[in-house]
């Protein structure tokens, strides 16, 4: 079976108002037409993607075609990761073969020769095809980076490949380097100037920043843009504006947190609260909000926070998926465990409930991971083993189990032998046999009936009372 793909991650993000046309890095970009790699490479922040997306509109034609993938940390087992690459080029080159996600689901898993029938295809195509990896960071690896290196030395001459991370992957950019195939850009031609900080300001409701001001801006925050963008937030509606930037210092590892406890004072409380509770998701839509809030205004409270810019990123054209700003989730997230340090194992149930309700498997048990319901989250990975199996995701598998305690999976026939399949696959052969002898000491227990019944549990909600979630219906089986 080929595991699905999520559409909103092949979508390219739509421009937001007010953007800062960036003509200076528009050629650095064209080079990447003639290299074999064009690499954006800067931490959080810095506008990768908004460049990329910014470029790519702009020079959008009939002649190319732009194969754009979303990537998360899910994706960094090779045939999850090669199985959204392949769909993300077959939904933009129609005539690309089917049966390559097929194959990507067998066992054992051929990348190589998966990837040689896509190159020849794709190398029979007429037009430009630019695959863009946004976010590589959340998915790079040795087997990922061994099979991105294949791909890249045997493109054809009119496909590129564009890639935005926030470290250097574990590609061989050197080589590359010295061949004039590599076109680079960095934070230091990410940066603000003075001048694209002057137009970003004049873009900002009711600022009006003098050029002094915009410049000692520029300077503090060295042109990094995402605390600008803070600056800006936390400009609108003051009447100190000089006396803030006169203490405003961009040098100061504090600024960031700084700003966003600003941005955040600013807001009324029920944006603050659904802020908190909803930074616990890592994508956004308004009924899963609904489910982890408990409240029923969701999808408007997107929309509001994205008119707002309060850094919401649509994922889709039709306004559905969201996520944050990393760094502001990050912030976020850290907040909601200093001040509410109890509810966030409740959000990440609801979340993980939902998920399971929607068949979401993979999102089920990351959550319940995430709420260290430890028992919970066996019981979905039980459910999930053969299917996990038969798509030949045995590194995101192993992760999982890694976070289970040893007693857990003991108890768990199940989990035991799956468990021992993929350490068997990986090639840690020694470690297999004591798994195996697990799975038939639990097996015994259960046949002898020491394990507890499944049953439901008992969850508070954040207001103290309590609900039933039949789905937590494997919460507390092997206490």
């Amino acid at each position: 079976m080929t595991p699905q793909v999520i559409a909103s991650k092949l979508f390219i993000p739509t421009l937001k108002h007010g953007f800062v046309p960036r003509p200076r890095i528009g050629g650095p970009l064209h080079q990447g037409a003639e290299s074999r790699l064009t690499l954006l490479s800067a931490p959080a922040g810095f506008g990768k993607t908004t460049l990329l997306t910014q470029w790519l509109h702009q020079t959008a034609g009939e002649d190319r075609r732009v194969a754009w993938l979303s990537l998360e940390s899910s994706d960094s087992d090779p045939g999850v990761f090669f199985t959204c690459v392949v769909a993300a080029l077959q939904a933009v080159v129609p005539s690309l073969d089917p049966s390559s996600l097929d194959q990507l689901a067998a066992s054992p898993l051929q990348m190589e020769r998966v990837l040689t029938t896509v190159l020849n295809e794709l190398a029979a195509v007429t037009h430009e095809v630019w695959l863009v990896l946004d976010d590589y960071h959340l998915a790079d690896g040795r087997e990922v980076g061994e099979g991105m290196t294949f791909l890249l030395e045997h493109l054809p001459p009119h496909v590129h490949v564009a890639i935005s991370t926030r470290a250097d992957p574990e590609l061989p950019l050197s080589k590359w380097r010295v061949r004039g195939e590599l076109v680079e850009i960095r934070a230091a031609e990410l940066r603000f100037t003075t001048e694209e900080t002057a137009d970003y300001f004049k873009a900002v409701p009711g600022l009006d920043l003098t050029a002094e001001e915009i410049t000692v801006l520029s300077q503090r925050t060295e042109g990094w843009i995402a605390a600008l963008q803070l600056a800006g937030l936390s400009l609108q509606g003051r009447t100190d504006v000089a006396s803030f930037i006169s203490r405003f210092d961009g040098d100061d590892r504090y600024v960031l947190d700084y700003l966003l406890e600003e941005v955040l004072a600013h807001q009324p409380e029920q944006v603050r609260s659904f802020l908190l509770q909803s930074s616990v998701l890592d994508r956004l839509t308004g009924s899963l909000c609904d489910a982890v809030t408990y409240r029923a205004d969701g999808s408007g409270t997107l929309l509001a926070l994205e008119r707002a810019n309060l850094f919401l990123i649509p994922l889709d054209d039709r306004r559905e998926w969201y996520r944050y700003h990393r760094l502001f989730a990050d912030v976020l997230r850290a907040r909601l465990r200093s001040e509410q340090p109890e509810q966030v194992p409740l959000l990440h149930q609801r979340a993980s409930c939902w998920h399971e309700q929607h068949g979401m498997t993979h999102g089920a048990i990351e959550h319940a991971l995430a709420a260290l319901d430890l028992d919970r989250a066996a019981h979905l990975m039980e459910l999930a083993a053969s299917r996990i199996r038969r798509n030949r995701q045995d590194a995101l598998f192993l992760g999982w189990l890694r976070v289970l305690p040893e007693a857990v999976i003991r108890h768990s026939p199940v989990l035991s032998v799956f468990q021992a399949f993929s350490l068997m696959a990986s090639g840690k052969l020694e470690s297999v046999e004591p798994r195996l002898r697990d799975a038939e000491h639990a097996m015994a227990g259960a046949q002898q009936g020491h394990l507890p019944l499944v049953r439901h549990r008992r969850v508070p909600d954040v207001a103290g009372d309590h609900r039933h979630l039949p789905c937590l219906r494997g919460a507390g089986a092997r206490r």
